[in-house]
């Protein structure tokens, strides 16, 4: 099988590129310019460079024949996108929308083109009350961020229905692992646990630790991207997810006891967002049924390689 897969060269992509090597699949990885290319899949994967911004770039980019294609480029982090909403929106709506067009004017006549996974959010359904979320909610995103990814959605679908194109939306929920930037929550708790613990500072500034969060680990996620290009039906939108929530004092008190040090976490109005989701745990039952797809690393595990990576 070929696969094409944007933005390669970040957190998941890195994950993605190694899980399809893994299994024999031929890779295209597609990087931001500046980038960092791993050194293992120098000579092993070809690398294009991709503004999702330039038409001219996505074009060149996603160029050629392919069975499939996953589409993980975007502006993932939510603080940047609260930021700068207009550049959320152009990196993951636009942006999105001239990749699938791109996708959809380069396929063969006669032929039905690769099938397109599109990584969207479980956070476009927002605030959807306190049971685990199917793909029947409507979606209500309440962030610039998650806003942007349901833009993604519509003009994936558009495209779509215009021109044949078989494309399957993703909506992953929250996930973490070793490698992830410090603008999320489990890695930014760490960063400030390990340096109270050097400090020898009592306390830790946080946000909001109320909200009840569903975390699966990366290496998990990527699993599942696979098998929606293999088993995944387009047309469908399916939720990623463990169905498990966990508070974020949870999430703050593992990583505590993972770094050795007892603190006591202080609300910080900086840190607290607006309209924060209360609670966002995911349904994924439907994904199961059409791929066999489970989680298999226990959030324990996800937590212990994450702070072992960052003293590595």
């Amino acid at each position: 099988m070929k696969v094409l897969v944007t933005g390669a060269d970040g957190f998941v992509g890195r994950y993605v590129l190694s899980a399809l090597r893994t299994v024999g699949h031929d890779v295209v990885a597609c990087h931001r310019s500046e980038a960092k290319i791993p050194a293992w899949s120098e000579g092993a994967i070809e690398w294009r460079p991709l503004e999702l911004g330039d038409g001219a770039s996505v074009a060149t980019a996603v160029a050629g024949t392919f069975d499939g294609v996953l589409h993980l480029a975007a502006l993932s982090s939510g603080s940047a996108a609260r930021r700068d909403p207009g550049l959320a929106w152009e990196v993951n709506a636009a942006g999105t929308a001239r990749v699938v067009e791109a996708l959809a004017q380069g396929r063969r006549q006669g032929s039905p083109g690769p099938v397109v996974v599109v990584v969207s959010s479980g956070e476009v359904y927002g605030s959807a009350g306190r049971k685990p979320i199917d793909e029947t909610m409507p979606a209500r995103p309440v962030s610039p961020y998650a806003a942007s990814k349901l833009g993604a959605e519509e003009a994936t679908r558009e495209t779509a229905r215009r021109t044949g194109l078989r494309v399957i939306i993703a909506r992953p929920f929250a996930h973490t692992g070793p490698g992830q930037l410090s603008d999320f929550v489990a890695p930014a708790f760490a960063r400030r646990l390990r340096a109270a613990r050097a400090a020898g500072e009592p306390t830790v500034s946080t946000g909001n630790l109320e909200p009840v969060r569903d975390f699966v680990d990366v290496r998990d996620v990527a699993r599942a991207y696979l098998a929606l290009l293999v088993s995944g039906v387009p047309g469908e939108t399916y939720n990623i997810a463990s169905g498990v929530g966990v508070t974020l004092r949870d999430l703050f008190d593992r990583l505590a006891a993972l770094i050795g040090v007892q603190v006591e976490p202080v609300p910080d109005p900086a840190l607290v967002r607006t309209a924060d989701i209360p609670y966002l745990v995911g349904n994924a039952a439907k994904f199961a049924a059409a791929t066999g797809w489970s989680p298999q690393i226990p959030l324990d595990q996800t937590l212990r390689d994450l702070t072992h990576a960052e003293t590595d």
